[in-house]
């Protein structure tokens, strides 16, 4: 179908939270750039950790430091629209702005589900091939890894956008979310959206599931790894190595496959509600990532304490 001879909206309106009443957007706006300055604060101290040091160029770290340039990109591009939608009321975006904002939303969160996998990856090979890790896990191959998941992850984004840009949009812009994303931008379409929301779903689902059960799968054989190791001290040393990296899995996973799970057993929230969780795992983890970062890696809580001693020494 052409735009131009079905699509008579030349741009959407993003409303956030429908239920807020006016008189709270100003507070919305200030907890949102909170929200933002915290993120961009943390990420580029990390980032900053980065520049310096020999002993955080590892394999570990560089994965680190791709997860922290998506969650960087994915918050600056979905906070400071909704940000000026409170402050300035300025919600509307364009045709084309915002199908690119749907891509890039799905882009990073496509970027951030690999990375994971990678994560888990290198901590599979680290307990369960110890003796064989220097040989399988290099810089030069996590660089490949990451470069791979970087490029891979712009396929289903692009299809999701391909197949919905030429939708006939002619009745209602209004986007009852806080970004643009594939479900709230086709659901406005004047026509039957079965057709091209089952193909998306399951390009989600291959996306979040795929590296989800390999994730799994590490985990279980580390477990299994780490149980047959005779110390007691042995096992809580192995197994603090893997609690950071557990933690962001479990930030990023566990809320995105309730509201899946949800959806399907036919558990309905309100649509507040339902925008609430979204952007809490949406962006929630961008801004705690950084300390778990720095509090869960050796190198990098020695890096930060050397930084701060060095900063406060007269």
């Amino acid at each position: 179908m052409s735009v131009r001879n079905h699509s008579f909206v030349t741009e959407f309106v993003i409303v956030g939270f429908p239920g807020l009443q006016p008189e709270f957007y100003g507070l919305a706006s200030a907890v949102l750039l909170i929200v933002y300055c915290c993120t961009l604060i943390g990420n580029f101290a990390v980032l900053f950790l980065f520049a310096t040091p020999n002993i955080l160029h590892k394999p570990m770290y560089i994965i680190i430091l791709n997860l922290v340039v998506s969650d960087v990109l994915f918050s600056t591009t979905t906070l400071p629209k909704i940000i000026a939608r409170y402050w300035f009321h300025a919600g509307a975006i364009s045709f084309i702005g915002c199908f690119l904002q749907m891509y890039l939303v799905h882009y990073f969160g496509s970027v951030t589900s690999f990375l994971l996998l990678i994560m888990a990856l290198d901590r599979y090979v680290a307990i369960c091939f110890p003796l064989r890790y220097p040989m399988i896990i290099k810089n030069s191959t996590i660089h490949i890894l990451n470069a791979t998941a970087w490029i891979v992850a712009k396929a289903c984004p692009l299809m999701m956008v391909i197949r919905a840009y030429p939708l006939p949009y002619c009745d209602s812009n209004t986007i009852l979310q806080c970004f643009c994303d594939h479900i709230s931008i086709t659901k406005l379409a004047c026509t039957d959206r079965a057709p091209y929301s089952f193909p998306a779903f399951v390009t989600a689902m291959v996306v979040l599931l795929g590296p989800l059960a390999f994730i799994i799968f590490s985990y279980c054989s580390i477990i299994v790894a780490v149980l047959q190791i005779a110390s007691p001290q042995g096992r809580l040393k192995t197994l603090s190595t893997c609690s950071g990296q557990l933690i962001i899995i479990a930030l990023y996973y566990l809320p995105r496959c309730f509201i899946y799970l949800a959806s399907n057993i036919g558990i309905r929230f309100s649509t507040d509600l339902h925008i609430v969780i979204i952007m809490s795992y949406s962006l929630l983890p961008p801004m705690i990532n950084p300390l778990i970062y720095c509090f869960k890696t050796k190198d990098m809580k020695q890096t930060l304490m050397k930084k701060f001693k060095k900063s406060t020494a007269p």
